[in-house]
């Protein structure tokens, strides 16, 4: 399947671009209040990019458009967006959450992360959304190990989510990440028949972006005309979280949480 194992020392750079990531999130974090534009946001991560003398992995990112790329360093997306939010004049309110996800290359190696921003007084129900999303996330880390078939992760993490009454967004999937943002294996957050067929056996030395989506309505979406935007068909929100993460000889480590 392609899929490239790290040595100790790579995943040790991984971290190192990782750490570069978690300090630009925590950086929008502490941005996020009402009256602040997604703009805003972008440029603030789009200097802290260049200040570590890193690559962001988004900006440009190749589209079905020749010569076009993704016009932004983040991915921003709002309340009902699911993923893939452009940056611009729209002002963050209170009760929005507001996905970030960040991705950078330092010294040749990826590091790939999100989180969902509580803005002020959120909906009880909008809260738990995020709760159950991160909590998806937390299970996924704690039950990788080698050996483990990603299916077995996969019915752990969608059957939490469902059970709490969200459904788990199908178009979109984690994946491989090393020196390059996107590399083998899909690492979807559901189980479907192709998974099944073609499972992933966990093996020490792989690194996962792992990033579960799930949506308080219905799990389909719809992309809007600028190709990029992906919001939920019903206009519910969304929520999405996300690490990269090793596989170790007894478990996996954690590499985009600041540590």
């Amino acid at each position: 399947m392609g899929i490239k194992l790290k040595t100790l020392e790579e995943v040790e750079q991984m971290r190192i671009a990782g750490r570069v990531v978690h300090r630009i999130l925590r950086q929008c974090r502490e941005m996020c209040h009402p009256g602040v534009t997604t703009l805003e946001i972008d440029e603030e991560a789009g200097r802290m990019i260049e200040a570590e003398g890193a690559r962001g992995l988004f900006k440009n990112y190749p589209t079905y458009k020749p010569g076009e790329g993704f016009p932004s360093n983040l991915c921003i997306s709002v309340n009902d967006c699911v993923v893939h939010g452009i940056a611009g004049d729209l002002k963050v309110r209170d009760g929005d959450i507001v996905g970030i996800d960040c991705g950078v290359q330092l010294a040749g190696w990826c590091g790939d992360s999100a989180v969902t921003i509580l803005v002020g007084d959120v909906e009880r129900e909008t809260r738990r959304l995020c709760e159950v999303t991160l909590r998806v996330l937390h299970l996924a880390i704690e039950n990788i190990r080698p050996g483990r078939s990603w299916s077995q992760v996969a019915r752990l993490m969608q059957g939490y989510a469902e059970r709490a009454g969200m459904s788990v967004v199908r178009d979109f999937v984690g994946h491989g990440i090393g020196q390059e943002m996107h590399e083998a294996p899909k690492v979807p957050n559901f189980v479907v028949r192709d998974l099944l067929r073609n499972d992933i056996v966990l093996r020490e030395g792989m690194v996962l972006a792992i990033e579960p989506m799930c949506n308080l309505g219905t799990k389909d979406v719809v992309t809007e005309n600028d190709g990029w935007t992906v919001r939920t068909a019903d206009g519910k929100p969304s929520a999405h979280y996300e690490h990269t993460v090793a596989v170790t000889a007894d478990g996996c480590d954690v590499l985009t949480d600041g540590r």
